[in-house]
């Protein structure tokens, strides 16, 4: 049986990492903005089943393979944090714009949207360092099945980025309105983004933990 403690533990790190910009807000923010929310929900289905494949193979053993191959692990990670400095870079660069800005964007079909959304999704370097580094920390070998364990506590950090994303949809084209009429909160709102997104870069960049097993 999975203990309180873990479940809270988990909790709180996916409630911590949804939270911090990155390339899942981005997109679902920016299609909310542009396409309504009824398209930022598609997304996040998206976003969701990369989740669940996240989930399933860690749990199956992904992170042994990680351990079988530790450059490729680190090869992953550099390719991640590379791609949230780039992120960062166009937030902060001159002339660069809010996630919050209204922008012309093409209107793209649910599939699309889906898709778009699962492909940021296992693409994001946050989720793959969480399922394979951190969450793997809180199973306990003396608690029962593993297997079981990894899978309830993955669901518990579903459950929280689900949750917290959808309130960001939802609330994206509101947040967008009152910032467009505050010019000086909106680029504030860029530079804090653009400078947790390079922070970010640098700390999974510089982390030199090994991957857990899983089993």
């Amino acid at each position: 049986m999975v203990e309180l403690s873990g479940v809270l533990g988990v909790a709180m790190i996916a409630l911590g990492m949804v939270l911090t910009p990155g390339p899942n807000m981005i997109y679902l923010v920016s299609r909310s903005i542009t396409q309504g929310r009824r398209a930022g929900v598609v997304s996040l289905g998206g976003v969701a089943v990369g989740f669940l494949v996240y989930l399933v193979a860690t749990n199956l053993g992904l992170s042994v393979v990680f351990l079988a191959v530790p450059e490729l692990y680190v090869a992953v990670k550099l390719a991640g944090a590379g791609y949230l400095a780039y992120l960062a870079w166009t937030a902060l660069r001159p002339g660069g714009v809010s996630v919050f800005a209204p922008k012309e964007m093409p209107h793209d079909s649910a599939r699309r949207l889906f898709t778009m959304g699962l492909m940021t999704n296992l693409l994001n370097p946050k989720i793959a360092i969480m399922y394979l580094s951190l969450i793997p920390q809180f199973i306990g070998l003396e608690s029962g099945n593993v297997l079981l364990q990894g899978f309830v506590l993955g669901s518990v950090q579903i459950a929280v980025a689900l949750t917290v994303n959808l309130g960001i949809v939802l609330a994206a084209g509101a947040i967008a309105a009152f910032l467009a009429r505050r010019p000086t909160w909106l680029r504030a709102q860029r530079y804090l983004m653009g400078t947790a997104l390079g922070l970010l870069a640098v700390s999974v960049a510089t982390d030199t933990s090994a991957p857990a097993a899983s089993d």
